[in-house]
């Protein structure tokens, strides 16, 4: 599909959801009082709002706005005998995205593979089934105004078993697998699937406060970081210097900024010692967790290598934030922590398509291949070698 007729689809898109703001906004309140138990979380997830429909539109006009990620030359040679061997990049053809509870996927992750030429089918969760089928049936409609094929987008309106046997048989015949759920979404995948799998991993973020540090912007740096508590992005762990000077004193401010904003402090029997307002869990199998929940965990670290290594060991590989003011902590940090995002004294919630520039996003990624972190359209092509000659033969 040309450029052209992408961006075309998109813009149209973008003006269907503006004019139907009101009509999804119906559905997704259905949608709401149909699981009235949901937590905080799944509620933050599943809500579709003025805003939210206002970020899908920009979405949508940021990845119309980009180059075309298809048919770029990755490399280019030609021989002696005049054989040219030309390195593109291309659609991988048909991919499948299933997703739980966020119907903004069905706009802006469909969108990313779109302009990368792909086919996409959605499948979303039964707990979005009316706002899904409104935003794929957008879809629909923006495709049939520019004369496009109608397969390029289909949302599959399966139970969960349907979406099992789909995912073992691969009866759509797909090119790639992105599962955006759970951690029991991804290891069925994982187990299940015969084709290659992106996996959009969990959080679990750590943030590292270095004992030469602006603590005021640390508090900031983890405030921002619980802003919203069901996203990937947001921060569960924070760890501290134990040779702070005035710990005791800065732990207090801390533990009072979190809890004036209704979050839950834990800590190990260490960090209760120094705070009594710290809630005492000694079980390190929380450091794997991702609370998804108004919830922090603190505990004190030896120094920066201990910093790496917990976060190395316990994370979800998806962002990791140090606050210091020394510049080769920060370069060493940076560079041992294996993370797909890592950061120097700013917010772990910049982990995000949008901010990062390229976009709508499909998954962020925390495996190292295909790609790694935020995945646009850039990023969602794969490659093939073209090569031109004329009657050359090898002997």
């Amino acid at each position: 599909m040309k450029n052209e007729l992408k961006n075309s689809v998109l813009s149209s898109l973008a003006r269907l959801l503006e004019l139907n703001k009101e009509k999804i906004a119906e559905a997704n309140e259905a949608d709401m009082r149909a699981f009235p138990g949901m937590d905080d979380s799944m509620k933050d997830r599943l809500r579709v709002d003025e805003k939210k429909i206002g970020g899908m539109i920009r979405s949508l006009e940021e990845v119309a706005s980009q180059s075309d990620p298809e048919g770029k030359t990755l490399y280019e040679f030609v021989r002696e005998d005049k054989l040219r061997v030309v390195n593109r990049t291309v659609p991988f053809g048909t991919i499948l995205i299933i997703y739980e509870s966020r119907p903004d996927v069905t706009i802006e992750a469909a969108a990313t593979a779109f302009k990368a030429g792909n086919r996409i089918l959605l499948k979303g969760g039964k707990e979005a089934r009316r706002t899904n089928l409104l935003l794929a049936g957008l879809w629909q409609q923006a495709l049939a105004e520019q004369n496009a094929s109608a397969d390029y987008i289909q949302y599959l309106d399966l139970s969960r078993e349907e979406t099992q046997r789909l995912i073992r048989e691969n009866s759509h015949r797909a090119d790639l697998i992105i599962p955006r759920g759970g951690e029991g979404l991804i290891r069925f995948v994982q187990e299940n699937a015969s084709v290659p799998v992106i996996v959009s991993g969990r959080g679990n973020n750590f943030l590292y406060i270095d004992e030469n540090a602006d603590f005021a912007m640390a508090i900031r740096l983890i405030l921002n970081g619980k802003k919203r508590i069901s996203v990937c992005n947001a921060i569960d762990k924070a760890l501290l210097h134990k040779d702070t000077g005035e710990l005791k004193e800065k732990l207090s401010d801390l533990v009072t900024h979190l809890t004036e904003k209704g979050i839950e402090v834990w800590g190990n029997k260490e960090i209760t010692a120094l705070c009594n307002r710290i809630k005492e869990e000694n079980n390190t199998a929380t450091l794997y967790e991702e609370y998804l929940a108004p919830k922090l965990y603190l505990s004190l670290v030896d120094g920066i290598q201990e910093a790496i290594d917990m976060i190395n060991r316990y994370s979800g590989g998806h962002t990791a934030v140090i606050v210091t003011n020394d510049e080769e902590k920060a370069v060493e940090f940076m560079q041992q922590v294996d993370c797909a995002a890592v950061y120097h004294n700013a917010s772990s919630r910049f982990t995000d398509g949008g901010q990062f520039g390229v976009g709508a996003e499909i998954a962020i990624s925390t495996q190292k291949l295909h790609f790694r972190g935020p995945l646009g359209a850039q990023e969602l092509v794969t490659n093939k070698w073209f090569v031109y000659g004329n009657g050359q033969i090898r002997e």
